[in-house]
């Protein structure tokens, strides 16, 4: 019974929404809500960058610029020259879809620490852009972001609002949101791996000559996970600009790009469920190493290096191959 549970595909979805519906009962504060916000933004992320990542196994390491795309895009129309949120939200996505499929299509024809080095160009141009253009993006100073609004309802930190006729504070109302969000986020990556697109990234993963030779397109696919991707990152990268409402270059740097991508490792490629788990390990890690003071860079080196000599799949795949194979010992000795 509990092996055919492991094996029920949406179930982790389930679970999911229990965690993130209890979590509000364990927090005590604004902060806590803030940070819990914050590792759902970034989590429904690196659903989609799994999606590349994980099932298509096609490397990137300038998806934070895509990110930042989609938060300065917001972050402009909405302040500079007042667009409704969500309809700035909308064009950004398709913006960066565009973008992703005219620089995806040329760069996905390059395999390992090429297509590694195209990718981190891409980032990289992006980065510079959004630091050079002052005018528009404020520079390396960053710029302030309008509240995120709705047909005349307005979503603040600082407001309170009713949620089924009890009264709710700004920051409880932004959790809310970004947990339905994630699991929405959650869902369509799901229905993304079990469909035909999902199989044939599976194929290319597998052997991209073994995928074209049973006549998979390789090259269409690949574009079409790239772009949909960058499309998950935009719609968060806008959104963190609404909920943080005011924004930076570092959003889309380098750095940002290497933290994405190893949340995806760390957690456990090919799992939506364990690249969750790895935004959520990343984002609280420093937290719970500030003790250290300067030594934390360091440890947080030597916990991660440990993880991947230890764990070499990531978290939630080590965990379920470890429950799966005590529930069979236990079976046989029965």
């Amino acid at each position: 019974m509990f092996e055919r549970f492991l094996n029920w595909r949406m179930n982790y979805v389930v679970v999911l929404a229990v965690i993130v519906f209890a979590i509000p009962l364990v927090m005590e504060n604004p902060f806590y809500y803030d940070m819990a916000t914050q590792i759902a933004i970034i989590a429904a992320t690196v659903v989609g960058l799994n999606l590349l990542v994980g099932y298509a196994g096609q490397i990137s390491l300038g998806h934070a610029g895509f990110y930042g795309i989609g938060a300065y895009f917001s972050a402009i129309a909405t302040t500079t020259y007042g667009w409704p949120p969500l309809l700035a939200m909308i064009v950004a996505a398709a913006v960066v879809g565009l973008v992703a499929y005219i620089v995806g299509r040329p760069i996905l024809k390059l395999k390992g620490h090429y297509l590694s080095m195209a990718t981190l160009a891409v980032g990289f141009i992006i980065a510079i852009i959004i630091n050079n253009e002052g005018q528009m993006t404020g520079g390396p100073d960053g710029m302030p972001v309008a509240p995120f609004s709705l047909f005349g309802w307005e979503l603040s930190s600082f407001g309170l609002y009713s949620f089924f006729g009890m009264a709710v504070p700004g920051h409880v109302a932004w959790y809310l949101v970004m947990a339905v969000i994630l699991l929405i986020a959650v869902i369509l990556a799901q229905n993304i791996i079990d469909s035909p697109l999902g199989r044939a990234l599976r194929s290319i993963h597998g052997s991209e000559i073994a995928a074209r030779t049973v006549g998979v397109d390789t090259a269409r696919y690949k574009s079409l996970v790239f772009v949909i991707s960058a499309i998950y990152a935009s719609v968060m990268g806008s959104i963190f600009a609404h909920f943080s409402g005011f924004i930076t270059p570092a959003i889309a740097s380098f750095d940002y790009s290497i933290v994405l991508i190893t949340m995806v490792v760390l957690g456990g490629m090919a799992s939506p469920m364990g690249v969750i788990l790895g935004a959520v390990a990343l984002k609280l890690l420093p937290q719970f190493l500030a003790g250290f003071q300067e030594y934390e860079t360091a440890v947080f080196g030597f916990i991660l290096m440990a993880t991947m000599i230890f764990m070499p799949k990531g978290f939630y795949p080590t965990a379920v191959n470890f429950v799966r194979g005590k529930l069979r010992k236990s079976g046989g000795e029965a």
